[in-house]
């Protein structure tokens, strides 16, 4: 999967800081799309795909592993969950995850100082990153407790004008994927931005086997063979949970 680096970063600061260098989060001014109280309380996620340095993954790592505990110490933060891809060879080494319960946690975590040196310190340990802004939706319902170590990414572009029709087959086979058993939790998001990627949906699984297993049923592949006529674009990642975040 080819990423491009996204455009906006919520109220500029990752572009600003990450991207572009600039001295701290704090001095950035908001810019549009402004929050709607409506989506202040909805759920938000932060979608960080990044490439390790070559030859450079362990001393990544090992940053990681200084800057840890600053990053999840803000009260705004749900959670921070890690992964590496289970074959770089198809798209990012790694994916960080932010959960927060608001936009407006969001923003006022990224505007943390602790968190903007942070930011702009990533640029120096990384070989490239991509971050992506969601809001979560309600398509599915189903979330079993657990720490599932094995996180299905699809990353999808809504058809020209085909939005509803899409929204419309994704509610038909829902029931189909929430009553696999191997599936622990299913979420779906759209993009705050509205730009591409437009949706996002995270499926995930306690075992590599688990996945596999779901990945082969007859059911399965046949919305998967549905996606090149549903949608635009669309692409698939597979993650496996790493252990550099522990703010549960």
């Amino acid at each position: 999967m080819n990423l491009k680096l996204t455009t906006l970063f919520f109220v500029c600061i990752i572009g600003c800081i990450a991207l572009a260098g600039c001295e701290t989060a704090e001095q950035m001014i908001i810019t549009d799309p402004a929050p709607t109280p409506a989506a202040d309380a909805v759920p938000v996620q932060l979608v960080w795909f990044i490439d390790y340095p070559e030859g450079g993954k362990d001393a990544y790592i090992a940053w990681v592993a200084s800057v840890a505990p600053a990053l999840q110490a803000p009260e705004e933060v749900v959670r921070i969950k890690s992964y590496d891809n289970l074959d770089p060879d198809t798209g990012a080494d790694r994916l960080v995850s932010f959960e927060f319960k608001s936009f407006i946690d969001a923003a006022t975590y990224l505007n943390r100082p602790e968190i903007a040196a942070v930011l702009e310190d990533l640029p120096n340990r990384a070989a490239g990153t991509t971050v992506h802004t969601f809001i979560q939706r309600s398509d599915y319902a189903k979330d079993e407790a657990g720490d599932w170590a094995v996180r299905y990414i699809s990353l999808v572009d809504y058809p020209l004008g085909g939005k509803d029709a899409y929204l419309e087959w994704v509610a038909s086979i829902a029931p189909v994927l929430t009553a696999i058993p191997e599936v622990k939790a299913i979420t779906s998001y759209d993009n705050y931005y509205g730009e591409s990627p437009h949706r996002l949906v995270e499926l995930e699984f306690a075992t590599v086997e688990d996945y596999r297993r779901y990945e082969a049923l007859e059911a399965v592949q046949g919305i998967l063979s549905e996606l090149d006529t549903r949608t635009a674009s669309w692409s698939a990642l597979v993650f496996e949970l790493r252990s550099d975040y522990i703010n549960e």
